[in-house]
């Protein structure tokens, strides 16, 4: 059943956002590897942090959900054998992270999930693992998912390209400390969404690890450092802060996102940057992040930094003067959907003649029209395409309940724009 998004008036909101999706799993790991317990706070609970909740479960780590937090029992680095296969869904963060994770148990261990996790590529992540001394195998010999693991983690030196994704370098520096000769990375090419590297290092560095880094062509993390128990508070996620950022952009609205600041580690964080080159207004305040809508242009953009965001960035191309031109991006044929012809599918249906490019789309602005919103089981693509209908009648967002994979609760907050409220 299709959800009928209605038009507003320019929305004007203060929302305080649930806590981040890519803090919350990394968070997660490293209070499961340290020793004693840990308590995240404003933690995010959908359908992704809960398979990786789950994953570090079934390996032996205590987690108990507590509301809006996770209490956190570690397991000092030792986890527990697993005889039947680990399912992790859709979720490819769970996936890369517990491939190198659970080298450090005793194996075998076999991961596994749905089809389509099952056709992301993990080769890359498999090469560097065997470099490092691990026992890994693709099941079907292709480099993707199921995969079993049976230890063998001695450390070393691993090289790979990062054109992939980042997420295989956070894999492995997760695994770094507590490697018996540690870890060393070499970046042989370009490095995918850089900010999330950072923010894996920064929680690394909460629990207790230590490390060096050449900006990001090499990094070492020294082995036998323990990690150490803390208490986190996650701040709002900048990945879901962008949706509401865009219905300001479209509306010519006004929205605060008053649980994020201006210097998160997260990438996503920057997406109020860009909608400011368009023709927005910001306001960075103690209070949260301000984005003020305006006439919007089309602008070229690199969103290497923060590609989960493209399906964002297009739907208010779309409402812009002019032609936007997004590079940078090739990863995204590998997300949940092939994300770039996904969304230059749905534009078109809706007048507007994007293209995909070798990197990115190419989106030419004008007078979008309602239309019937294919999400091909793709969370990100429902939530941006629903910003189009508080502009333009007729929207309608099939399978809306697919952004319980990073936001259970977004129609919830969604219904505050049109209420005013907090």
């Amino acid at each position: 059943m299709g959800k009928v998004i209605k038009p507003t008036q320019p929305v004007r909101a203060v929302l305080s956002l649930p806590g981040s999706k890519s803090y919350t799993h990394r968070t997660l790991v490293a209070a499961a590897l340290a020793a004693g317990e840990s308590l995240l706070s404003n933690a995010l609970k959908a359908e992704d942090t809960e398979l990786t909740a789950q994953a570090l479960a079934k390996l032996g780590a205590g987690i108990a959900w507590q509301g809006a937090a996770i209490r956190v029992q570690g397991v000092g680095g030792h986890w527990r054998p697993v005889e039947e296969p680990i399912y992790l869904g859709n979720s490819g963060t769970t996936m890369r992270f517990l491939t190198a994770l659970a080298a450090l148990g005793q194996g075998p261990y076999t991961l596994t999930g749905t089809e389509r996790l099952c056709q992301r590529p993990l080769g890359e992540l498999l090469q560097a693992l065997t470099q490092l001394g691990v026992q890994v195998a693709s099941e079907r010999a292709d480099g993707c998912p199921p995969v079993t693991i049976r230890g063998g983690l001695t450390g070393g030196r691993a090289r790979l390209s990062g054109a992939v994704s980042s997420q295989y370098v956070s894999a492995l520096l997760f695994i770094g400390p507590l490697a018996p000769a540690g870890v060393e990375i070499e970046i042989t090419d370009e490095l995918v969404s850089r900010p999330y590297v950072d923010l894996t290092l920064a929680v690394m560095e909460d629990f207790g690890i230590s490390y060096y880094r050449e900006g990001y062509r090499y990094f070492r993390v020294p082995g036998v450092q323990p990690y150490q128990s803390a208490d986190y508070a996650i701040e709002a996620d900048a990945s879901s802060a962008s949706y509401f950022w865009a219905a300001a952009a479209i509306t010519g609205g006004r929205v605060t996102i008053a649980n994020l600041s201006g210097d998160s580690c997260q990438g996503d964080a920057g997406f109020p940057g860009v909608l400011a080159q368009m023709g927005c207004t910001l306001e960075s305040e103690a209070d949260g992040l301000t984005v003020q809508g305006g006439p919007l242009t089309g602008i070229e953009v690199d969103l290497a930094a923060m590609p989960d965001l493209v399906p964002t960035l297009s739907v208010v191309a779309a409402f812009a003067k002019g032609e936007t031109v997004i590079t940078g991006v090739p990863h995204l044929r590998h997300k949940e959907s092939d994300r770039l012809a996904a969304v230059a599918a749905e534009l078109q249906k809706m007048g507007i003649a994007a293209r995909e490019t070798a990197d990115g789309l190419i989106i030419p602005g004008g007078s979008p029209h309602g239309a019937s919103i294919d999400t091909y089981q793709d969370h990100r693509l429902a939530m941006s395409f629903a910003v189009a209908g508080l502009k333009v009648p007729g929207i309608i967002i099939n399978d809306p309940g697919c952004v319980a994979k990073s936001f259970p609760n977004f129609w919830e907050y969604f219904e505050k724009l049109y209420q005013g409220g907090r």
